[in-house]
C-alpha cells in the first residue's frame, strides 16, 4: 500500500503535470469507487472544475477544485496515469477516466478496486467528513508532538508497531516505515506502548519525520506493486535498514534480521539492537 511518502510523490507529480487543467468529461467505468453519490452526480460536480490546489492528509490525496474538493484514497493498488491525446487509456484496470481540456486523460487504475473517491463542497471542514472519520492528524501536522502521542498511548494497550500503524492517532505511516521507525528508535516493535515515556515519544516522532522526509526526498519506496505511475521511481528502498531484510545482517550490529508477526503484520526486527521496554 502506498504510504505517506508515496502519496506525497504522486501528489506533487500530479501538481506539476495537471495544475490549472479543466475536467471536460468523466467516464466512470466502476461506480463503486465513488462514495455516497452516484456516477452521474460525481460527473456533474466535477465537470468544468479546474485542478487548483494539491494537498494531503496521511494517505489521502486532496485535489482542490473551483467549488469542491476531490478526495482520493489509493488503498492497496490505486495508481494514476496520464495518457497523451493520441494514447489509448483503456484497460481492464482503468476505472475512472478524467478527460482534460488539453486532450490528455488522467486515468485511475486499481487492480483490486479498493480505492475510494469522495467529493465535498469547498466550504465544509474536511476533517468532519466521512472520509476522515477515523483519520488522525497527519504525521507532519503541528498538533502532533510528544505530549500528544503520550496522551494517545495512555488510552491504548497495544504494541509500538500497532500504534505507529494506527491512522486514527497519526496518519501516514504504514508497514514499511513503521519497521524503519522502530529500528531507528532502537525499540522492539512488540514493546507495549504504555511503557514508553514522553522522552521516548520525542525520539519516536523525530525519527518518524526524519524517515518520512528522507523517503519523500527519494520519491518513495518501490516494493512489490508500488510505483508513482507518473514517471517517478522511488529510491528509498535502497536505504531501508530492516524491512524486507530477513536473514540479512543488521547494518548496526551484524546479527541476522528476523521476521515476526505483530498485530497480523509481517515485521522485521533486529533482536540485538531493538529492545523491549
Amino acid at each position: 500500500m502506498p504510504e505517506l511518502p508515496e502519496v506525497e510523490t504522486v501528489l506533487r507529480t500530479l501538481e506539476h503535470q495537471i495544475k490549472g487543467n479543466e475536467i471536460v468529461h468523466i467516464e466512470v467505468r466502476y461506480a463503486k469507487m465513488i462514495d455516497a453519490i452516484d456516477a452521474q452526480e460525481f460527473t456533474k460536480l466535477l465537470v468544468h472544475q479546474h485542478f487548483i490546489d494539491f494537498s494531503r492528509v496521511g494517505k489521502y490525496l486532496i485535489f482542490g477544485m473551483n467549488d469542491v474538493n476531490l478526495v482520493v484514497h489509493l488503498r492497496m493498488e490505486g495508481k494514476f496515469y496520464i495518457y497523451q491525446k493520441d494514447e489509448d487509456p483503456y484497460s481492464k484496470h482503468a476505472h475512472i477516466i478524467f478527460m482534460l481540456d488539453d486532450g490528455r486523460k488522467l486515468v485511475y487504475h486499481d487492480v483490486r478496486k479498493f480505492g475510494r473517491m469522495y467529493v465535498y463542497d469547498k466550504d465544509v471542514i474536511l476533517y468532519e467528513q466521512k472520509a476522515f472519520q477515523h483519520v488522525g492528524y497527519d504525521a507532519f501536522d503541528s498538533h502532533v508532538d510528544a505530549n500528544y502521542l503520550y496522551q494517545q498511548a495512555k488510552r491504548r494497550k497495544t504494541t509500538l508497531k500497532q500504534f505507529l500503524l494506527d491512522q486514527s492517532v497519526m496518519a501516514g505511516v504504514g508497514n514499511i516505515y513503521a519497521d524503519e521507525i522502530a529500528f531507528r528508535s532502537k525499540l522492539h516493535p512488540e514493546t507495549k506502548i504504555y511503557h514508553l515515556t514522553k522522552k521516548d515519544f520525542e525520539m519516536i516522532l523525530e525519527n518518524t519525520r526524519i524517515i518520512l522526509q528522507g523517503a519523500i526526498k527519494a520519491g518513495g519506496t518501490t516494493i512489490r506493486s508500488y510505483t508513482s505511475s507518473l514517471g517517478v521511481d522511488g529510491k528509498f528502498q535502497l536505504q531501508l535498514k530492516v524491512h524486507m531484510k530477513k536473514g540479512e545482517a543488521c547494518p548496526t550490529c551484524g546479527n541476522s534480521i528476523d521476521k515476526i508477526v505483530v498485530g497480523g503484520r509481517g515485521t522485521y526486527v533486529c533482536r540485538t539492537c531493538q529492545k523491549r521496554k
